[in-house]
């Protein structure tokens, strides 16, 4: 008789346990790139320039309804601005697509990997991730939103980390009012 109440025992023990560690299904939702948006911005001494790029993949991933992971690509030869004009605007995008900025040619696209996501609030999450744009890759923290089927992020990215030295005052002396700073903005849109 004790053995067969020890014996239910277990078999109650494990079932509790199987059913109590029950995990959910992580569910990838991919990014519509064709509805969804990222922006730039960088700024120097004289002004700030702007513009978009597209994303070429992506997904989130939630357990539920939490978000718990992500990865995009981005094609950075889609890279355009929005604020210049004609002879200008060839100029602006030429020179970032170019080695002294992005070096397309060589580093097409730039991707971010979600590392960690941790709840900040009602549909707000703070991500720290992997960037790696230019062949390098640094650890970013920013901010995003998930509601419904949309989400919003911005991030600040030191462009310095990632080789991107032209202008830069933390590098060059006697730049003046030349000097494009170091720092320039990321601000997505996204639909899935």
């Amino acid at each position: 008789m004790k053995k067969t109440i020890k014996n239910l025992a277990i078999v109650a023990l494990v079932a509790f346990t199987a059913f109590s560690f029950k995990s959910m299904v992580i569910e990838k939702k991919e990014i519509k790139t064709d509805a969804s948006k990222l922006e730039w911005k960088g700024y120097k001494f004289t002004g700030s320039h702007n513009g978009t790029v597209d994303i070429k993949s992506g997904f989130l991933s939630f357990e539920g309804d939490k978000l718990v992971g992500g990865e995009f690509t981005v094609d950075m030869t889609s890279l355009v601005s929005l604020d210049a004009q004609g002879g200008m605007k060839d100029r602006l995008e030429g020179h970032l697509k170019s080695d002294d900025f992005f070096g397309v040619e060589k580093f097409p696209t730039s991707t971010l990997v979600f590392n960690k996501v941790e709840s900040s609030g009602k549909n707000a999450y703070t991500v720290t991730a992997d960037l790696t744009i230019k062949g390098i890759t640094n650890p970013v923290i920013f901010k995003i939103s998930v509601y419904g089927s949309k989400a919003t992020a911005s991030m600040k990215v030191d462009r310095t980390l990632y080789d991107i030295k032209f202008r830069s005052g933390s590098f060059f002396e006697n730049l003046q009012d030349q000097v494009i700073y170091d720092e320039f903005d990321l601000v997505a849109d996204l639909q899935f």
